[in-house]
């Protein structure tokens, strides 16, 4: 299974994600979410192949999203829009991702990491 880490180098978060991927042996292919953006077509295939709803998708704690009022904002508008927003910037997304074959991951949650990955 090929396994794909979507992640923002200085994020706290993704380095405590990533310290779990190799303390557990767990192979994968590293991308910096601000250097290879999401593009709308891939962001589509994961919002439909997890099920989320699409705020779970946005990085709500960070500066970017808080400061562009993105809560107000995104009642507004439509589905396209929304994830064309998301696509323009890395660090709207929240993250970091873990892309395989099977499922996708959307932020570090580590239990539900070692039901998916470690099995």
């Amino acid at each position: 299974m090929e396994i794909q880490f979507i992640h923002y180098p200085a994020c706290s978060t993704c380095k405590k994600a990533q310290k779990w991927l190799k303390e557990n042996h767990v192979k994968f292919s590293e991308r910096n979410i601000t250097t290879e953006n999401p593009t709308v077509e891939e962001l589509e295939q994961w919002i439909q192949k997890t099920g989320l709803p699409l705020n779970k998708f946005f990085n709500t704690s960070g500066r970017l999203y808080k400061e562009l009022h993105f809560k107000d904002k995104l009642k507004t508008l439509e589905l396209k829009e929304i994830i064309s927003l998301l696509a323009s910037n890395g660090m709207l997304i929240k993250r970091p991702l873990l892309i395989t074959d099977n499922f996708i991951l959307v932020g570090f949650k580590e239990e539900e990491w070692k039901q998916n990955l470690i099995s």
